[in-house]
């Protein structure tokens, strides 16, 4: 993964924005986030190890596995930020444009994933995280529109 001096989480995590913690793969939100943000994470938390399945969690919110954009959505839906899963490409112009204060989704047509309170939330980090979604570490988001939920 890459993470830039330039990458808008770092500079967020720079001002003294509350951090998630990560232990063994769960993530525990800060006790200032807001109860949405609490329950994206403990949404989140609920699938961080079900399979990768491209289309999972589109048809139905509870599903055997999850692809990027059908995890992000599920997460999502957890802290009632979205009421019906969305294809990655939709997420392009989801919302409010840039990074918000806890939550920032990133997508493009053929693949999202998510900050939540300054920890990764992506599928993409399932095969170097022990099939996990969440990571500390922070990806290059070249290509990707940065988005958040209004007041989040």
């Amino acid at each position: 993964t890459h993470q830039s001096t330039t990458d808008p989480e770092a500079r967020l995590a720079r001002k003294g924005n509350k951090r998630a913690k990560l232990v063994n793969g769960v993530a525990g939100a800060p006790t200032t986030a807001p109860p949405e943000v609490k329950a994206v994470i403990k949404a989140a938390n609920k699938i961080r190890l079900k399979p990768y399945i491209y289309g999972g969690g589109h048809a139905k919110w509870k599903d055997k596995g999850y692809d990027c954009s059908g995890s992000v959505s599920y997460a999502l839906h957890g802290g009632d930020l979205l009421s019906s899963p969305m294809p990655s490409g939709s997420f392009v112009k989801w919302q409010k444009p840039g990074v918000g204060r806890w939550i920032s989704t990133y997508a493009n047509g053929g693949h999202m994933f998510m900050t939540v309170a300054g920890l990764l939330f992506d599928t993409s980090a399932m095969s170097s995280n022990k099939g996990n979604r969440w990571t500390k570490s922070m990806r290059d988001t070249s290509g990707f529109k940065v988005r958040h939920p209004a007041g989040f």
